[in-house]
């Protein structure tokens, strides 16, 4: 990654959680939209415009091969999570993926698998589980 307190972001997927995600980042301090990907061109060109992005991707691969890319936020439709999930976390990227993390236990458990075998960060984003009655 960057500097210990900074973060550049990709986001995979560009509709509509993923423009929420990408709308809240410049009020983190430290996260930088690096870039975004869809499966067409013009359809990631108009999101980075709209959202500051440095950059837009044609295939996820792509943004996945970037090497200033150190987080990527999997905003695909949830049935088509695993795939760039799991592309992400072999190209050693940081993984934030909207929920369902998986289609089922076992697609998330090798999943999981893969990212601690890999070492690399890799989490649902279930903004539930910081909630404080979620620690009792």
């Amino acid at each position: 990654m960057g500097m210990a307190n900074e973060v550049r972001w990709g986001i995979v997927g560009c509709g509509g959680i993923a423009a929420k995600f990408a709308g809240c980042l410049p009020a983190v301090e430290g996260a930088t939209l690096a870039g975004v990907a869809s499966r067409q061109q013009a359809k990631a060109d108009e999101f980075a415009a709209k959202h500051s992005a440095e950059r837009a991707y044609g295939s996820y691969e792509a943004l996945l091969a970037a090497d200033d890319v150190d987080a990527v936020y999997v905003a695909t439709p949830h049935p088509m999570h695993d795939e760039p999930v799991r592309a992400a976390l072999r190209a050693g990227k940081a993984v934030l993926c909207e929920k369902p993390f998986s289609i089922n236990q076992e697609r998330a458990a090798e999943t999981v698998a893969l990212a601690r075998d890999l070492g690399v960060f890799c989490m649902e984003a279930m903004w539930t589980r910081f909630l404080p009655t979620s620690g009792q």
